[in-house]
């Protein structure tokens, strides 16, 4: 009409082909208020990766002990970890009774409390929501330097 172009989106940086006159402003505004069209998606393998690593990271030991698996819950999605869990060996705990609390508190204490950790830690970093997590400790390496691995 009249000659005039047809609409142009206006360039990064512009509104409607101005200069913005802040620019990270308007960039954090557009990435707030804009829906990009598309889907985001993270693989099983990069979520059991990214599981692997908290829980053992929660469980003090290499992630190389720890198996993870995924499950529907009620079209939710659940996390089951079996690991071994670091601790301090038996010499250690009669030589200083008081380690039991310094690397956490009882097996169980800390297995409990695992859960809640993992759980935070993988939604933290994946932004998948989950419903649960279950912990089974298969074992313990322990060490008699007092520290865990």
């Amino acid at each position: 009409m009249n000659g005039a172009p047809a609409h142009k989106p206006a360039a990064a940086g512009t509104t409607l082909g101005k200069p913005a006159p802040n620019n990270e402003r308007q960039e954090t505004d557009l990435v707030k208020s804009t829906e990009f069209a598309g889907h985001n998606r993270i693989s099983a393998q990069a979520l059991t990766s990214v599981a692997k690593v908290a829980a053992a990271e929660v469980l003090a030991v290499a992630p190389a002990q720890v198996r993870v698996g995924w499950s529907d819950d009620a079209g939710a999605l659940a996390l089951s970890v079996s690991s071994a869990m670091g601790a301090p060996s038996l010499n250690e705990v009669r030589r200083n009774p008081e380690r039991v609390a310094h690397s956490g508190g009882s097996i169980l204490a800390r297995a409990t409390a695992a859960k809640s950790l993992i759980l935070a830690q993988v939604e933290q970093l994946t932004g998948s929501r989950l419903s649960r997590v279950d912990v089974r400790i298969s074992g313990l390496l322990t060490r008699d330097d007092g520290r865990v691995q």
